[in-house]
């Protein structure tokens, strides 16, 4: 593998409703659109040799928001699920699910399960769909966890990785963030321990093949220590 290229990129994709209100467009359609802008970006990160794909989709700090964007979204996430569940099979992508599942419509729990179950065995990407999701209440979750299935014993990073919503895959290379925010905002907290971050001012909706590519090529161009000696 490309040592030059992330292994594990988490992507934090701001901007879709202020890309719709710059055009007069409603909320929705700037989800829509950034909506086909995440196939696409998927698509090419796999391509380029990405292993693991992480979204934030939905934070469970988005429940504030009003209550037709939050079903709009909810509907939204089952038609990309839906749609394309069949192509991930094919490309032989696993899709898994991060956050509290238990929250979401039980509709949306039927679809999301659904295509978790069929691209399981799948191996040439891992797509992790963080919705309804926040680093520290994946932390908690972790905890309580471990509370239940190791109240005596001692626990160490290890351990405590496997108990999070992520177990299993590496952690966090790359998080790449748009629409000119500079802050983590409660983004899986532990696996971004040692990554490097791309913040972009470009609204998602316009964060296109080239910009991925900036983002891939600024990553090549670090120098990563790890905590060690540079």
């Amino acid at each position: 593998m490309n040592s030059n290229i992330p292994q594990h990129v988490a992507i934090i994709p701001d901007g879709n409703r202020r890309w719709a209100r710059k055009h007069g467009l409603p909320r929705l359609r700037g989800h829509e659109v950034g909506a086909e802008r995440m196939f696409q970006t998927i698509e090419h990160l796999m391509n380029s040799g990405v292993r693991f794909v992480t979204v934030w989709g939905f934070s469970t700090d988005n429940w504030k928001r009003q209550e037709d964007e939050i079903s709009s979204l909810f509907r939204l996430v089952d038609i990309w699920i839906r749609k394309n569940a069949d192509w991930a099979q094919e490309h032989k992508i696993q899709l898994r699910y991060i956050g509290r599942l238990q929250e979401l419509p039980l509709n949306l729990q039927e679809v999301i399960q659904k295509a978790v179950t069929l691209t399981e065995n799948n191996d040439r990407l891992v797509l992790n769909l963080a919705f309804n999701y926040s680093g520290r209440t994946e932390i908690i979750d972790a905890v309580n966890k471990l509370l239940a299935e190791h109240p005596a014993n001692p626990v160490d990073e290890k351990i405590f990785s496997h108990h999070l919503y992520t177990g299993g895959v590496p952690d966090v290379d790359l998080v790449i963030r748009t629409a000119g925010e500079f802050r983590i905002s409660n983004f899986m907290l532990w696996q971004t321990a040692y990554a490097e971050f791309y913040f972009s001012p470009v609204w998602w909706p316009d964060f296109d093949i080239a910009e991925v590519d900036k983002a891939l090529a600024a990553y090549s161009k670090r120098e990563r220590r790890l905590g060690g000696d540079g």
